[in-house]
């Protein structure tokens, strides 16, 4: 169903439409706020499953994400590599006027506007 570009199922807030249902509902939660996913220890809600097991990870003192040069442990990916952007100072978004690199998307925008 993914390949063939039918997407049956529409959200009804919005009206965006998904090639799946478990595409969809976490769409709706996230537009209707709804969290139904609980930790169990400190009732912090999610709105998809997922976020609920990244989170599990700070409760369970679990870092599989070590730093090579370091030695420092995080709990996620996206958390090592920050660090990793912060000790090399290699940022990801480079301005094409002057080469200047940012750390965010938003940051490289602000930027440009000092060369218009």
């Amino acid at each position: 169903m993914i390949h063939n570009g039918k997407r049956p199922y529409q959200c009804r807030e919005c009206g965006m439409s998904f090639t799946r249902t478990s595409h969809l509902i976490p769409h709706q939660n996230i537009l209707t706020g709804e969290m139904p996913y609980k930790h169990a220890e400190c009732r912090k809600g999610f709105h998809q499953s997922f976020q609920l097991n990244i989170h599990q990870m700070i409760h369970n003192g679990k870092r599989p994400y070590q730093c090579r040069e370091c030695g420092m442990s995080f709990s996620t990916c996206s958390h090592l590599l920050c660090h990793r952007m912060i000790q090399t100072r290699k940022w990801p978004y480079e301005c094409p006027a002057c080469g200047k690199s940012l750390s965010m998307s938003s940051h490289l925008s602000r930027h440009q506007w000092n060369h218009q």
